[in-house]
């Protein structure tokens, strides 16, 4: 059976355009699993479930190897174990083609060296960021992520969550992650704090 793996790293980008590579590859909708996490985080229930339902024989398509694990080394041991299982993995869109339905040294360096550059592009990555970080502060200007929600919507998720609301429903109803919430609730924790100390001063 044809199964398949896509994943982008925010809530905010979308997952349409690997859906559709992976249809016209053959991949029906209901075998597609999806996360919305960065590569680094370890809680991705999509390729949990997914890891969890293929069997041997089944082959597994991602658009690119980078889509797959955090680092290097979490990458080669997802190939490795599910090398072991007899599952087969396909990438449909990477320079170096990987398909390890037809094994050999050929398919083991392509997976080796689309894992390595993965994790090189993403140090280069953070490098960046904490360039641009370092940038803003030697600036005085603000850093980290800009809010998702204005301080009275802040607030009042903060109170309906104080009365009990499911903190799920309510970024639902927001438009939101659940992560998003619980960080823009710490800047109304943050705002209130601060707000405090100085009506005590």
């Amino acid at each position: 059976m044809d199964l398949a793996y896509a994943r982008v790293s925010t809530t905010t980008q979308d997952l349409a355009r690997q859906i559709d590579a992976l249809r016209a590859a053959g991949v029906a909708e209901e075998h597609i699993y999806v996360d919305k996490r960065t590569g680094a985080n370890m809680d991705r229930e999509g390729l949990t479930a997914l890891l969890g339902f293929a069997r041997p024989g089944d082959r597994i398509n991602l658009l690119t190897l980078d889509r797959l694990g955090r680092n290097m080394r979490e990458t080669l041991n997802l190939v490795h174990d599910l090398t072991q299982r007899g599952i087969f993995l396909r990438t449909l869109s990477d320079k170096l083609a990987v398909d390890t339905s037809d094994p050999g040294p050929g398919t083991d360096m392509a997976i080796a060296l689309l894992a390595m550059f993965a994790q090189m592009e993403r140090i280069y990555m953070l490098e960046r960021a904490a360039g641009a970080r370092a940038s803003k502060e030697a600036r005085g200007l603000p850093t980290g992520r800009p809010a998702k929600l204005n301080p009275t919507t802040r607030a009042g998720a903060a109170q309906r969550i104080k009365d009990g609301a499911i903190p799920e429903q309510v970024a639902a109803e927001l438009g939101i992650s659940r992560s998003t919430l619980y960080r823009e609730l710490r800047r109304h924790r943050e705002s209130a704090v601060v707000q405090e100390v100085t009506s005590e001063g």
